[in-house]
């Protein structure tokens, strides 16, 4: 579709209406051209079917190129850019007429283009991506109305020499961010399990074992014992205190 259509139109609608005539004409001839049909065109829309997705692509990508050379002609507030959507699926044919998700996929697609550009699902890119010389840029998943899973989009880079390069929007969508972020992690983890084992084997205090009456207790001995208790010194000298204390050890010694 026309990007600012409306705001084209009121500015000048028979001027608008020229153009869109001029640029149908062109976009149908290289749609024939790419061996595609063109399906339909309501309003500012036009819906084609190919039965290659690399001829859709590099119709879409020619059509871009030819568009912008006409558009230079013109003030940049009086430029019709065209946005495309290329989407690879299955659709359901009723006459000339085609319906169902591959579709609404496209529709969803376009949607996400710039002015003059063209974004394409991950089943097409899948298909053209070492194919076209063109670069992409991955936009990440985007929700479709009544489709279940999310949409990879990738964004057509047709000015840059990197066949087949693609660059991320979001760095986390970059398969080699995503690999780094896994082998910190992993690292991260093998760090602690080593340091709780170097803690577990030399710093960890031995365990404390319960109290035992059993290990607290003296070993009774086999034969009887004599406990020699010490002398008191009765006579009221402290000077013979001596004489106590030597009677107490000669008894130890002699027993």
């Amino acid at each position: 579709d026309v990007k600012g259509y409306s705001r084209l139109m009121g500015e000048d609608e028979l001027a608008t209406i020229e153009s869109l005539k001029k640029n149908r004409k062109l976009i149908s001839s290289l749609t024939e051209q790419f061996r595609g049909r063109v399906v339909d065109s309501p309003g500012d829309n036009l819906l084609a079917e190919f039965g290659s997705v690399v001829d859709a692509v590099e119709c879409a990508v020619k059509i871009q190129e030819e568009l912008k050379k006409e558009n230079d002609e013109y003030p940049e507030s009086r430029r019709m850019e065209f946005r495309i959507g290329v989407n690879l699926g299955d659709v359901v044919e009723d006459g000339e007429r085609i319906y169902g998700d591959g579709v609404n996929i496209s529709a969803r697609i376009e949607g996400l283009a710039d002015g003059g550009g063209i974004c394409i699902s991950r089943t097409a890119y899948d298909h053209v991506k070492n194919k076209l010389s063109v670069g992409y840029e991955y936009l990440g998943e985007h929700s479709v109305k009544n489709i279940k899973d999310p949409v990879g989009v990738y964004r057509l880079l047709i000015d840059t020499e990197a066949k087949g390069s693609v660059v991320y929007k979001h760095r986390r969508d970059d398969p080699r961010h995503r690999r780094r972020a896994t082998l910190i992690a992993l690292v991260m983890l093998i760090v602690v399990v080593a340091a709780f084992l170097v803690w577990n084997f030399y710093f960890r205090p031995p365990p404390i074992e319960p109290a035992s009456l059993e290990r607290m207790a003296f070993p009774l001995p086999d034969k009887p014992s004599i406990a020699v208790l010490p002398f008191d010194n009765i006579s009221g000298d402290p000077e013979q205190e001596y004489i106590a204390d030597g009677i107490t050890e000669s008894i130890i010694t002699g027993l």
